[in-house]
C-alpha cells in the first residue's frame, strides 16, 4: 500500500508511532546523564521501527542551503546549549547524506539544535539518516521551522515562494502542504512587495505584521514610504497606522479634484504638502492667495496634542 502524503499535519506525522516512541529512549544519547548511564554498562538503542538512528559526529553536518530560517538568536543558542549540555538532545536530528563526501550529512531539521551542540562542546549527537528529494527536504524544513514559530515574518514569505516556484504549487496547494490558511499564505506572500528597509524593519522587529499590512493598503508607492517614516519615527500603532494609510489613500484622489490651476493656485497646493509633511496628517486649505481656511485632522488626544507641541514650537 502506497503510503500517505503527511507534510502540513506536523513533523512528527513524518514518523511512525512506534519510530516516536524508540526515539524517546535516545534522552539519554547524549548530556551529562548519559554519561553516567554508560558507566553503568547500559546502552540505549540505536535502532528504530522505520529508520536507524544513529550517532554522528556533530562536524559531518552540514547547514541545509534550502534552510529558510537565516537569523539564530544567539542568547536563545545559548540557553539551548545549557539545557542540552545537561540532558542531551532530546529528539534527533534529521538528515540526508551529502554529495560533497560520505561521511558528511546534510541537515533537513535540527539545525538549531545542532548549532547548540556544538556550543555544549559535544562531539556526537543522534541522527536520523533518510534520502529525500529536494522538494521533499525544502518541505520538511519549512513545515518544521513554520511549526516552530521560528521564522520571522520575511523568512516565512520567502520560504514559501520559494516552495511554490520549486514545486510549481498554487497558494491553495502551498496552504494545505503546509497545514495554513489560504488567506495567511496569500498575507504572507504579500509582505514582499514591501520595500527593502520595511522588510529589514519586520525582520528584526522594528514593526510587526500589522504595521506591514497597513502599508501594504497605501496603494501609492511614496505615499507608502512616508506612512512608513511616520511608524518608524512615530512609534504608531497599528491602529493609529491602519488610520493614516486611509487618510494618504484619500489624499491623491482630493488632489486629483482640486489641482486644476483654475480653481487652485499653485502656491496653495504647494503650501498644503508643506503642511501635510511638517505636522504628519491630513491638512486642507481652502481658499486662494488673499484668505481661506486651513483644516487640520488629528485621530486621538495623544496626536492632537503632538500637533499642538509642533505648532507651539513654530510661534
Amino acid at each position: 500500500m502506497a503510503r500517505k502524503e503527511v507534510l502540513g499535519k506536523g513533523l512528527s506525522a513524518l514518523f511512525p508511532v512506534d519510530d516516536t516512541d524508540s526515539l524517546d529512549i535516545e534522552i539519554e544519547g547524549t548530556g551529562k546523564k548519559a554519561a553516567e548511564k554508560k558507566q553503568s554498562g547500559k546502552k540505549a538503542p540505536l535502532y528504530s521501527a522505520s529508520g536507524e538512528v544513529v550517532q554522528l559526529a556533530v562536524d559531518s553536518l552540514i547547514p541545509n542551503p534550502g534552510q529558510p530560517r537565516k537569523n539564530f538568536n544567539e542568547t536563545e543558542l545559548r540557553e539551548l546549549a545549557d539545557s542540552i549540555a545537561e540532558h542531551g538532545i532530546i529528539q534527533p536530528i534529521i538528515a540526508m547524506p551529502s554529495n560533497e563526501g560520505a561521511n558528511s550529512y546534510i541537515i533537513i531539521a535540527g539545525e538549531r539544535r545542532t548549532r547548540a551542540a556544538k556550543m555544549a562542546g559535544l562531539s556526537k549527537i543522534p541522527v536520523i539518516v533518510r534520502e529525500y528529494t529536494d522538494q521533499k527536504r525544502l518541505e520538511i524544513s519549512l513545515i518544521e521551522n513554520i511549526q516552530r514559530s521560528d521564522l520571522n515574518p520575511i523568512e516565512e514569505a520567502a520560504a514559501y515562494k520559494n516552495l511554490m516556484d520549486f514545486s510549481s504549487l498554487s497558494q491553495e496547494e502551498l496552504a494545505i502542504r503546509v497545514g495554513k490558511s489560504r488567506p495567511a499564505v496569500a498575507n504572507a506572500l504579500r509582505l514582499l512587495k514591501l520595500s527593502a528597509d520595511v522588510q529589514k524593519s519586520l525582520e528584526n522587529g522594528s514593526i510587526n505584521p500589522g504595521h506591514a499590512r497597513a502599508l501594504l493598503s497605501v496603494t501609492d508607492k511614496k505615499l507608502r514610504e512616508r506612512l512608513f517614516k511616520e511608524i518608524s519615527v512615530r512609534g504608531l500603532s497599528v491602529r493609529e497606522a491602519e488610520k493614516r494609510a486611509a487618510v494618504l489613500n484619500a489624499a491623491p484622489a482630493d488632489e486629483g479634484k482640486t489641482a486644476k490651476p483654475a480653481k487652485r493656485p499653485p502656491e496653495i497646493i504647494e503650501m498644503e504638502e508643506k503642511f501635510i509633511e511638517r505636522l504628519g496628517t491630513k491638512v486642507s486649505i481652502d481658499g486662494g492667495l488673499e484668505k481661506g481656511r486651513i483644516t487640520i485632522d488629528y485621530y486621538s488626544m495623544d496626536d492632537l496634542d503632538r500637533l499642538y507641541k509642533i505648532l507651539e514650537g513654530e510661534c
